[in-house]
């Protein structure tokens, strides 16, 4: 009996705080930052990862409370230690921007390679754009691929556009025009604009598709209903290899 009162005194716990963090992300959404602060911080304390990496968020970002980049950190490490990869994330952000710590490649790549262990998409990317620049790693082409392929798997579309970047471009790997098609393509389809507009640039010149402006137009007009910067928290800190 004592047992059974154990087990659904648990669950409660954890209902109350699901329900809490879900309450915190929609006031945060809704820019009703003071309001999210403190349910975030009940969310947080019962040990729930968004939580704490919300209240990360709305310290890094000086929103309802005065910027302070090392109680973000605070938090990110909560997240983070809580099997929250987006709390990894951005404490790598945080070190390859220099914002309360500093500038440290090394540790940008110890918190996203955390983060993409997690399969966490935008980590895995993250992590092949440090190996394609040589930032804290020496430059491998190669496992940059890697990276952006497991990124492409986790449905990151960044990871997807820049593995059709590296075989339209010939990056560590033979030119393949019909793969940059495949991979654009499921970016596009995972509505990244700049999927659609690489996909485009295929159709205008004739690059392993037949030559068709009108399909050229259809994509390049698709950007503007997509999200060009959606997925990764940290789409920011990281200088894109994709080429106009």
């Amino acid at each position: 009996m004592k047992k059974t009162l154990l087990s659904l005194t648990a669950v409660l716990l954890n209902i109350a705080c699901t329900d809490e963090a879900t309450e915190c992300r929609n006031l945060y959404d809704a820019e009703q930052f003071s309001e999210a602060l403190t349910v975030c911080e009940k969310a947080c304390n019962m040990n729930n990862g968004n939580g704490c990496l919300t209240i990360g968020e709305l310290y890094r970002n000086g929103q309802g409370v005065k910027q302070d980049y090392q109680q973000a950190k605070i938090y990110f490490e909560k997240a983070c230690n809580m099997n929250n990869g987006n709390g990894c994330l951005n404490i790598g952000k945080l070190y390859y921007n220099g914002q309360g710590v500093k500038q440290d490649y090394q540790q940008v790549k110890i918190y996203i390679e955390k983060a993409c262990n997690m399969n966490n998409g935008s980590g895995c990317y993250n992590l092949g754009v440090l190996y394609y620049n040589g930032q804290g790693v020496k430059q491998d082409y190669q496992q940059a691929k890697t990276y952006y392929e497991k990124a492409c798997n986790l449905n990151e579309g960044l990871g997807c556009i820049n593995l059709g970047v590296l075989y339209e471009y010939r990056h560590g790997v033979t030119r393949d025009y019909q793969q940059a098609k495949t991979y654009y393509e499921k970016a596009c389809n995972l509505n990244y604009g700049l999927g659609c507009r690489n996909l485009g640039v295929l159709y205008e010149y004739g690059h392993g598709v037949t030559l068709d402006y009108h399909q050229a137009k259809t994509y390049y007009e698709k950007p503007a209903t997509c999200m060009m910067n959606q997925g990764a928290l940290i789409l920011d800190i990281f200088t894109s290899m994709v080429t106009a």
